[in-house]
């Protein structure tokens, strides 16, 4: 998948008044790759776009202007465009309203990063790889990053096989084909 470039990267006063079409699409963009599983696990699949879109918006909110800290963003976010053919990262959101809950539940989900998986279109398994960065010794963060290496396959289905939250969920048809474009850009 292709690099947001320097060169894609508004200043902030240019952004802002191309801010609403930029955003139309990259809500667009995101709505066909965001997948829920069961009631507090929603992913967002990252590409160039949704990428793109999320440095914009924070060279915009930080007002930068120094090329070096315009640089750091950029290479932060294009971690989450894959590196490999056949990689594709996420962005994971465990969404608990109460506070009281969610602490628990990210304590009781901290195995959870090793129960995340891909259901490939040969019906393997491909097991999620996480920013060990988001992972505490005692819980979670509530928003996690990963990734997963497909090779020559396409993602059918997206699961949880930890005992406290097994769960899977076919992807819709819009799904498997932005995702396919995706893995193949």
């Amino acid at each position: 998948m292709k690099k947001v470039t320097r060169e894609e990267i508004l200043d902030y006063v240019t952004y802002e008044e191309q801010r609403d079409a930029i955003r139309d699409n990259a809500i667009k963009v995101k709505e066909q790759r965001r997948v829920h599983l069961g009631d507090h696990l929603t992913f967002l699949f990252e590409n160039h776009d949704t990428v793109r879109y999320q440095v914009l918006e924070m060279v915009r909110t930080e007002r930068l202007v120094k090329e070096s800290e315009i640089l750091h963003e950029l290479k932060t976010y294009n971690e989450l465009i894959g590196q490999e053919k056949g990689q594709i990262f996420c962005t994971l959101l465990i969404e608990i309203d109460n506070p009281e809950t969610r602490t628990e539940k990210l304590m009781e989900w901290l195995p959870l990063p090793n129960h995340i998986y891909l259901k490939l279109d040969n019906g393997e398994k491909v097991y999620a790889e996480f920013d060990s960065r988001q992972v505490g010794e005692k819980r979670l963060s509530s928003v996690q990053f990963m990734s997963f290496s497909c090779g020559d396959h396409y993602p059918v289905a997206i699961g949880c096989d930890l005992e406290a939250l097994t769960l899977e969920n076919e992807l819709s048809d819009i799904q498997l084909k932005a995702l396919r474009t995706d893995l193949v850009s």
